[in-house]
Parts: structure tokens; C-alpha cells; sequence
């Protein structure tokens, strides 16, 4: 059991996800007792067990809606005269496994410390995310200027991502200072699994830098999945009211758990 709840610590670590399914209820012949467990990782290995066979194929393919969802569900058997195990043998009981996702805590990745970034940071943090501030100007990546941040780098944008931990659970919002840093960024993060991408620019910034990246070979369809103009369409003006518009839209997409935006059709 040690080695589910440390399997657990590693995923959330490395901001993945997964699903652990408990045995709840169990009257009569089943194959495994109350409290028994098994998790189910996106990558579909397991480590534990619920009896095996016909039901842990059923609770799989369960554990894939609920880390889609991200909402836990209660799945009943009954198992009279089924084959449940691998070694085919019938059980004549009922149970009720629940299932819960394992979501790593959001991440709120700025990239470009500029004056939308301060108010975001602030509010992103209020709304729960785990926020990281990248700017490649001391002045602008400070923990004085982002004293709420969970991580506050001075690197250049390229080699930042080396030492980020960019996941399904990310969220990329990409303000720089020049064109040509946002071009670069944004480049790169579309070839990682984040859920969200955004990317502060008038729509004729944008097109300039759509179509630099087709030209180098990034696919029409990833670059329609950018959040650009980036945010809520609520006529914001200040820094505080785009910042709270980036928000909106960050938050619609982590609760609609829309999937990564470089594996949407």
C-alpha cells in the first residue's frame, strides 16, 4: 500500500495525474475486501489491485473519465455469475468502488513580469494556482515585485523551460516585453502538454507571429488552439481588469478540463 500512496507524491510532484479506486462496499463472494485499492496513472500502469479480471478492466476505463472530469465517481458491481478475475473464476457478490482523480495542484506559468503580470499573480494565487513569474529583467523577476509567487526566475525564456515543470495541470500566459520573446515562447509552449496557453497581443501582433511560427513548420490547427487576443471578452481596460479577464478564461478552462491544447482535435 506504501508504494501507492508514494506513487501518489511522485505524480502530483511531477504535475501528472491519475486515479486511485477504492473498494467501498463488498457483501458476499468478491475478489478483494472494503479498503482495497488500486491506481489507475494516465499512462494506464497500475500498481495495486481490486480483484483483477473484467472488473479492474471496467474500473480503468472509468478512471479515465473521472481524471478527465475531475470529479470521482461510485461504480457498482454486481458480480453474480461473472467471470471477475484473471483466472476466471465466478464471483456471486457486490461491491462499490470509488473512484477519485489525483490532479496535481494548477500552475499559473507568467512568462514576462510586466504590469498585467503583477495583478495576475496576486489573483491567480487567490484562486489557488501555484504561481510561477519568468522574466529575463532583474527588475521585473524579483520576489519584492511578486511577493505572493511560489517562484520568481531572471532567466532567459529559452532555458527557463528546462528547469519548469510544464504538465496537464499548466497554465501558460505569455506578456513579455518584445515580439520577438513572446515568438519564442509561445513556440515552445505549444510543443509542451499544458492545458492552457495564452498570449497578450493586438490581433495584428498575433497574425505577425502566427505566421513566423507556420513558417517554421508549427501546425495551422496548434496555433488555432492559442488564447489570443487573450482573456474574457468583458471590455477590460486596466492592468487589474486584464488581469482578471486572463483569469476568467484560465479558470473556464481548467473547470471545463478541456484536454491539453497541443492533443485537441
Amino acid at each position: 500500500m506504501s508504494d501507492i500512496y508514494q506513487e501518489i507524491v511522485r505524480i502530483q510532484a511531477e504535475g501528472g495525474e491519475a486515479a486511485l479506486a477504492t473498494i467501498i462496499s463488498a457483501k458476499g463472494s468478491t475478489p478483494r475486501e472494503v479498503g482495497s485499492k488500486m491506481l489507475i496513472g494516465s499512462d494506464d500502469i497500475t500498481i495495486g489491485s481490486i480483484g483483477g479480471g473484467n472488473v479492474e478492466a471496467e474500473v480503468c476505463r472509468e478512471a479515465k473519465r473521472v481524471m478527465s472530469e475531475g470529479r470521482p465517481r461510485i461504480l457498482h458491481f454486481d458480480l453474480t455469475g461473472r467471470e471477475t478475475t484473471e483466472e476466471g473464476m465466478i464471483c456471486g457478490g457486490i461491491m462499490d468502488v470509488f473512484v477519485e482523480p489525483i490532479l496535481t495542484m494548477p500552475t499559473l506559468y507568467l512568462f514576462g513580469g510586466g504590469h498585467v503580470s503583477v495583478p495576475l499573480s496576486k489573483m491567480g494565487k487567490m484562486a489557488g494556482f501555484k504561481v510561477v513569474v519568468i522574466d529575463d529583467r532583474l527588475e521585473f523577476a524579483s520576489p519584492e515585485r511578486f511577493p505572493e509567487a511560489d517562484l520568481v526566475l531572471c532567466e532567459e525564456f529559452e532555458k527557463a523551460f528546462s528547469r519548469l515543470q510544464i504538465g496537464s495541470s499548466s497554465y501558460i500566459v505569455i506578456a513579455t516585453k518584445a515580439h520577438q520573446s513572446d515568438e519564442l515562447v509561445l513556440g515552445v509552449a505549444l510543443k509542451t502538454p499544458a492545458r492552457y496557453v495564452g498570449m497578450l497581443a493586438s490581433p495584428k501582433k498575433r497574425e505577425t507571429i502566427f505566421s513566423h511560427l507556420r513558417a517554421e513548420g508549427i501546425p495551422r490547427e496548434s496555433l488555432g488552439k492559442v488564447h489570443s487576443p487573450v482573456g474574457l471578452k468583458i471590455h477590460a481596460e486596466t492592468p487589474e481588469e486584464i488581469a482578471i479577464s486572463i483569469l476568467a478564461e484560465i479558470i473556464k478552462a481548467r473547470r471545463l478540463r478541456l484536454p491539453p491544447a497541443h492533443t485537441r482535435p
